[in-house]
């Protein structure tokens, strides 16, 4: 739609008509039509041209500070055609008007132009912290009975929370500074003093908070890493939790079906070489212990070449003729040639050890070092 200025001159016959047309009481409106009061500035009233497509309607209105009635100069046009009026407010005032065909009549009202009031949007946001809360301020609009807004919500929210105070110095409890907020704030009316049919002003620039200060948007990077690390303390606690979870469940199921042994490991070549038959893996296996005990036995056993000492007991029957160290040959014997006569009796109560061609006597007291 877009706002055309027609001549006034251009309704002035529609003019005399309409001053004192009226309507069927009860008689169902031909026309749609809705009316917004912004913040008792401007009062656009518009109708639907689909039923009149391609006609030019005229309106014509007259306020209570009026004393006649006026055809409107500031048409909105929508496809070539008529399809609302803007008119000037400066208070709330009965506002009477007529739609007509030619000089037919289609439409015909008069309302309180505060029925249909819609404030204007707060401006200049001030926001006070103390701690946990935030207290946002705006100028008051200049008329009472209206209800003050105030949405917020941080950058891990999806949805907004609101506040309302009948003045614009609405406090919210429970926010966390550090945290990035949205704001926003609009205005309503009250519906038990303007009705039903008001609207509620447009929203507020949105405000982006934190600690206290202005920023221009929520992207805070300082705050990602602490959010990564929060979220990979949690995956980690949660992988931690299962593997404990899995490892219950086995010691669980240890417990109540313990895990049969493999005959393989405990008897090798048992399945391999004798398909289970354990008759003949036994009897196998003991040609096998035998032979390997025997080899072993015979590797154990195998000579040293070692100096061997005989030791004899000496026996007294038995005279032992020698030579040597301990019986020297006597004179007589030499020159008479005859050694048979006289024998070198060995000590009593000793052992004979035989070793190199030479006889020695141990006693319980001697020893050898060889």
């Amino acid at each position: 739609m877009r706002t055309v200025f027609l001549p006034c001159a251009a309704a002035a016959l529609f003019l005399l008509g309409c001053a004192t047309a009226s309507g069927d009481a009860g008689q169902e409106p031909v026309l749609q039509v809705r009316i917004i009061n912004f913040n008792f500035e401007t009062v656009r009233v518009t109708w639907s041209p689909r039923r009149y497509s391609g006609t030019n309607l005229t309106f014509v209105y007259k306020l209570s500070s009026d004393e006649a009635s006026r055809p409107c100069c500031n048409y909105i046009v929508h496809e070539g055609h008529t399809a609302g009026c803007l008119l000037e407010a400066r208070k709330d005032e009965i506002l009477c008007f007529s739609l007509g065909n030619g000089t037919d009549v289609l439409f015909r009202k008069c309302e309180w132009i505060s029925a249909y009031l819609k404030p204007s949007s707060p401006e200049d946001l001030s926001f006070r912290w103390h701690e946990d809360a935030v207290t946002v301020t705006c100028s008051d609009l200049p008329y009472k009975r209206l209800l003050y807004e105030i949405q917020y919500k941080s950058i891990f929210d999806t949805e907004w929370q609101s506040k309302e105070g009948e003045t614009c110095n609405v406090t919210m409890q429970g926010l966390d500074s550090e945290k990035c907020y949205f704001f926003r704030a609009r205005v309503k009316t009250l519906e038990s003093s303007y009705g039903s049919d008001t609207y509620p002003s447009d929203w507020s620039k949105v405000t982006h908070q934190q600690r206290g200060e202005l920023r221009d948007s929520c992207q805070d990077k300082k705050l990602f890493p602490k959010f990564i690390l929060i979220c990979g303390m949690i995956a980690l606690l949660t992988v931690s939790l299962l593997l404990l979870s899995l490892w219950k469940v086995r010691r669980l199921h240890k417990c109540l079906m313990p895990s049969v042994p493999d005959p393989k490991l405990t008897f090798p070549g048992l399945f391999e070489l004798h398909r289970g038959n354990f008759q003949e893996w036994i009897k196998d296996t003991q040609n096998v212990s035998h032979v390997a005990k025997t080899e072993a036995t015979e590797q154990e056993c195998v000579p040293e070449e070692t100096l061997v000492v005989q030791l004899q007991k000496a026996e007294a029957e038995m005279p032992i003729v020698t030579t040597g160290p301990l019986c020297p040959p006597v004179e007589g014997e030499e020159a008479s040639g005859d050694t048979s006569l006289v024998a070198c009796q060995p000590p009593q109560g000793g052992e004979v050890v035989s070793l190199g061609g030479f006889t020695f006597v141990m006693t319980d007291n001697s020893y050898m070092l060889l």
